[in-house]
């Protein structure tokens, strides 16, 4: 399962509702928030409360687009989601969508995070305990250092080797 694409079922409460009885449109916003600490749960060992108090690194918002499509009642049942499309060397930015049950997309917003450290409160590189989560989610990618190379071998049957190839050396052979 690739965690750049996360996402888990939420039911709307009374409390992120209006007096009309749909959602107040910050709550969104606090709802997308749970959705990070939820990734981040599952995605680095420590999870976001190890992130923040143990490791003492911030993600603070710099940059976030919003786009509202449908409204949200009271007692609904939606799908957040979560799509990570960038990684920076000192931010990421993510998609998040509220999408409800019949698939319509409610609300969405693209938000960009900054790394930060929270004893100089000033941005840093992407720590690596969440680079190297990130980065082993995606796909490899050709950059002059890494080439993908397709055997096919015909031997009365056949079959497919994949090998990743890095400044000569083979990282991974695989039957498929």
């Amino acid at each position: 399962m690739s965690l750049l694409k996360f996402s888990r079922p939420h039911k709307i409460h009374f409390s992120q509702c209006d007096p009309a009885g749909i959602v107040f449109y910050p709550q969104y916003f606090v709802m997308f928030n749970n959705l990070l600490e939820h990734w981040f749960d599952e995605l680095i060992p420590q999870g976001f409360a190890g992130y923040i108090l143990e490791q003492r690194f911030g993600l603070p918002t710099v940059h976030l687009d919003a786009e509202f499509t449908a409204i949200s009642r009271m007692g609904d049942e939606v799908m957040l989601e979560l799509h990570v499309e960038r990684i920076g060397s000192k931010s990421l930015t993510l998609r998040q969508r509220c999408i409800g049950r019949e698939g319509e997309l409610r609300m969405q917003v693209t938000q960009t995070y900054v790394t930060t450290s929270l004893v100089t409160h000033q941005a840093i590189p992407i720590p690596d305990i969440l680079y190297q989560a990130l980065t082993a989610q995606q796909p490899v990618s050709a950059k002059g250092e890494i080439w993908w190379i397709l055997y096919v071998l015909v031997v009365g049957l056949q079959a497919c080797t994949l090998g990743y190839w890095w400044n000569g050396k083979i990282l991974k052979i695989g039957l498929w």
